[in-house]
Order: structure tokens, then sequence, then C-alpha cells
């Protein structure tokens, strides 16, 4: 059951956030930490302003002052070998995630832009998204205790406020935390490139296989699909 459950959404500029808890004060917590941070990212992009447009792994040398969110930053996209920024919506959830079970929650699900991070001690339904008509708001994640804690992320080159060099319609990646997961949705869709759908996945799929973290991948392009790796029950959702 879930009705004991509260929800919050708030918008900080580009960040659209969906939080879900049995605890109030989780919620109030990570609420807190995800402003203080990317308050902390916005200053240093504004002192390092190539932080912003970089597309690869970024070293950050010894006398720079960097924040918790810039570093977490760059730890996921050199594991995913992509730009730092790649990764921003996922660290943010997993900064609200860790703040919540700071205060014990037992149930913490933070949504940023499509990106979630999670933990649970029931089982919970989250939708995947997904720009195929077909599966649009139509299938989700059954998340269990023996999931988490838990990174989804999703990446598309149909979406238009990202920046994607691949063809897939969508790839949905599951990991060990919503950074790795979100660095690793980018890369791995922009693998998945050409009109061959089929060998445009598999190339996705091997992309997924080498990035440390990744749990599983789905990659949907046109009618076709593909699955890699350990992902939680795929459900239905009416």
């Amino acid at each position: 059951m879930i009705e004991d459950l509260y929800e919050y959404s708030f918008v900080i500029k580009e960040s659209k956030i969906h939080m879900k808890s049995n605890s109030k004060e989780a919620i109030k917590a990570a609420v807190n930490e995800i402003r203080r941070n990317r308050k902390d990212l916005i200053e240093f992009i504004s002192d390092h302003p190539e932080f912003l447009y970089r597309l690869w792994p970024i070293n950050i040398t010894a006398n720079i002052k960097v924040p918790k969110i810039v570093k977490l930053m760059v730890e996921s996209s050199k594991i995913a070998n992509v730009g730092p920024m790649a990764s921003v919506a996922g660290v943010l959830a997993d900064i609200g995630l860790e703040a919540m079970l700071r205060e014990k929650a037992n149930v913490a699900i933070v949504e940023n832009g499509g990106e979630i991070a999670a933990f649970t001690d029931r089982p919970i339904i989250i939708s995947i998204f997904s720009n195929n008509p077909n599966l649009q708001n139509k299938i989700g994640f059954l998340l269990e205790s023996k999931d988490c804690p838990i990174g989804v992320a999703t990446s598309s080159s149909k979406t238009v406020h990202a920046l994607s060099f691949g063809n897939a319609d969508s790839v949905t990646v599951v990991a060990i935390n919503a950074s790795v997961a979100d660095a690793a949705a980018t890369a791995i869709c922009n693998s998945v490139v050409g009109k061959d759908a089929e060998r445009a996945i598999q190339r996705g799929l091997e992309r997924a296989k080498s990035i440390e973290g990744v749990r599983g991948v789905l990659i949907v392009f046109g009618d076709k699909s593909g699955i890699w790796g350990k992902l939680p029950k795929i459900v239905k959702i009416s």
C-alpha cells in the first residue's frame, strides 16, 4: 500500500523536481539540499563557464575549490565518457535521495526531469519515459526493496531540450545511482546510430555493457527494441 506517501513538486529554473516519501521531514531535507547544491553549481559555472559546454570528461585541478555536486558530475562523466552536464539531473536526484535517507525515510523517490533516484521498502511502480507512441505512458518498472537503492534515467534523440547524437526513440538505463544512469543513458543513446535499427540497438547494448555501474538497459528504436542486463520487472501502466 502506498496511500501514506507524501508528494511534493517544485521548479528551479530548468530543474523540475517531484518527490515522494513516507516522511515530510525527509522531503523538506531533500528540497533544502537540492536548492543548496544547485546554487553551488551555478556559482561554479559562473567562475568556470567552460564546464557548462564540455562534451567530454574534464579534470579539475587541485587548486580549484570544487563543490560536492561538481565532483559527482565529474565522476559520473568519467565513468560514461561524456561531458559533466550529461549527469546534472541525475546527480541532483541522488543528492535529494541521500538527504531523505539521512532522515530515515522508508520510501524515498526523487524524479528530476525524468531521471529517478529511489529507495523503497515496498513495491512501487515508476513510469518509463519513451517518445515512442506505442510505449509512452504505458509501461513502467515495478521497484522492490531488493532493487534499491536504484537510479533510472532515460535519454532520447527526439527530446528537444537535450543534446543527443543518436537515433534512438529512448534509452532507459538502470544503474547503481541516478548519476551513473543519467550519464550512461546519454552515452548509450549517442551510440545508437544508423538507419538499421537492429544493428544500432546492438551497438547501444554493447556500449551499455562497457559502463561500470550499469545494471541494465532498455533501448527502443522505431518498432524494434533491445534489452540487456538485470532490469526491474516491466509492467503495464493502466
